[in-house]
């Protein structure tokens, strides 16, 4: 790997552990402001909102400038996004904020991969990256527990500084007012990102005019015949496992009696199998095979309507890692071929837009109708087993339609396939 994969590593890492302990933190400031139960499970769509909103411009926005200033310019809009929550806004507004600089940062960091390294590595650096990610987000989660939790929290409230009146009140303050300087190391390291070369492409001077361009790019990828599977499989997952961190949640509470301290040790339990079966699946997975995991995620859908009937923590811990270990295993393969594909038809930025706007789009879904049942009564259990019913039916009809494909479409696909194949031994 070039060395600037590992400064692209590092940034990644930080951004992604303070976005994941600002969920938790986020979580507790709605739960210590006495804030509907419906209002926490909304956080996961308020964060989706902007990726379905701004997509016909984030990736030629990545794609305008060097990526690694696209993504230090967004970790300072969630530092922004920070700061609204400590100065009193409401948390579910303040979060829409962090998400649109998620949605800024998205593009940026998966499409410079393309940029930096040969399609022959991508499988690999989406398994490095990937498996990163959940080390953070395991990380970020048992960080944001803990530092919600009294034992690190009154230390911090403890602090007094001379003349200067923080307003920092209360545990989740405290700890969103700490991850704003693990935002500020995530920026430093985008700073020290190597231009890569790539020629930049200029945002039209109307900006509306990417609106068309950006549907024409999203009708490509769903017509490719390779480009279609992978991007309806990985909008599903990704779909589900965004709404699944705030499930997790209220399912410990449930089942196990967990409070937001005790789940979040268990929800990045969760991640430690991921991050396994992404590292796994980088390793054995090539991108030419990479349909034939699709049949995972029909088990993965079973096996998460199993979590209502597990009420002890050294069953459910095991289990969990089970159910982390497929999905990633599944994710990581699927990913790398939607890139691939994304980058031969349309490039890089771009790409990563058509995905992260269907994939939040099924996150923005999924979340309201999630936020609406809670509120009208649905139990953990009852979305635990919806929303693995979801999954295996879907996953289903994907791969019927990955077999409908192969038979109609037998020449362009062994030929897109051979492509594959191609790229990864010459690239």
């Amino acid at each position: 790997m070039k060395r600037g994969f590992y400064t692209i590593m590092s940034a990644q890492f930080f951004s992604s552990l303070a976005d994941n302990a600002l969920f938790i933190a986020a979580v507790e400031l709605l739960k210590t402001s006495k804030a509907p139960g419906w209002q926490a499970a909304a956080l996961v769509p308020m964060f989706a909102l902007f990726y379905v909103v701004l997509a016909p411009f984030v990736g030629a926005f990545a794609d305008a400038l060097p990526k690694g200033k696209v993504m230090f310019f967004s970790n300072a809009i969630k530092v922004v996004g920070c700061l609204m929550m400590l100065f009193g806004v409401h948390p579910l507004l303040a979060y829409a904020i962090v998400g649109l600089g998620a949605a800024a940062y998205s593009p940026a960091k998966y499409g410079i991969l393309t940029e930096l390294l040969p399609s022959s590595q991508l499988v690999k650096a989406n398994g490095w990256i990937e498996g990163l990610t959940i080390a953070s987000i395991i990380l970020g989660i048992l960080l944001g527990g803990q530092l919600v939790g009294n034992a690190i929290a009154s230390r911090m409230l403890a602090l007094d500084f001379p003349v200067i009146d923080t307003g920092v009140d209360t545990p989740p303050e405290a700890a969103i007012f700490l991850l704003i300087f693990i935002y500020a190391l995530a920026a430093w390291f985008n700073t020290r990102i190597p231009h890569t070369g790539v020629e930049m492409r200029p945002i039209p001077k109307n900006p509306m005019e990417l609106v068309p361009d950006f549907w024409a790019c999203n009708s490509r990828l769903w017509q490719d015949k390779l480009g279609q599977i992978s991007l309806a499989s990985t909008t599903l997952i990704w779909g589900v496992t965004g709404n699944l961190r705030y499930i997790m949640l209220a399912w410990s509470a449930a089942a196990l009696h967990y409070t937001t301290t005790q789940a979040s040790a268990l929800s990045g339990v969760v991640a430690l199998g991921t991050a396994v079966g992404a590292v796994v699946a980088s390793m054995r997975t090539r991108l030419d095979r990479a349909t034939r995991v699709i049949p995972m995620g029909i088990a993965l859908g079973l096996l998460v309507i199993c979590l209502r009937f597990i009420d002890n923590v050294w069953v459910a811990a095991p289990f969990l890692v089970l159910l982390g270990a497929l999905a990633g295993y599944m994710v990581v393969p699927m990913n790398a071929l939607l890139q691939h594909r994304g980058h031969n038809l349309m490039g890089a930025g771009r790409s990563i837009a058509v995905q992260n706007f269907n994939e939040q789009a099924c996150i923005l879904g999924l979340g309201a109708l999630y936020s609406v049942s809670s509120g009208m009564g649905l139990s953990a259990f009852g979305a635990v087993t919806g929303f693995g019913l979801i999954v295996a039916g879907f996953m289903w009809i994907i791969h019927r339609w990955h077999k409908s494909n192969c038979v109609k479409y037998k020449d362009e696909i062994e030929h897109l396939q051979e492509l594959a194949r191609h790229d990864h031994g010459h690239g």
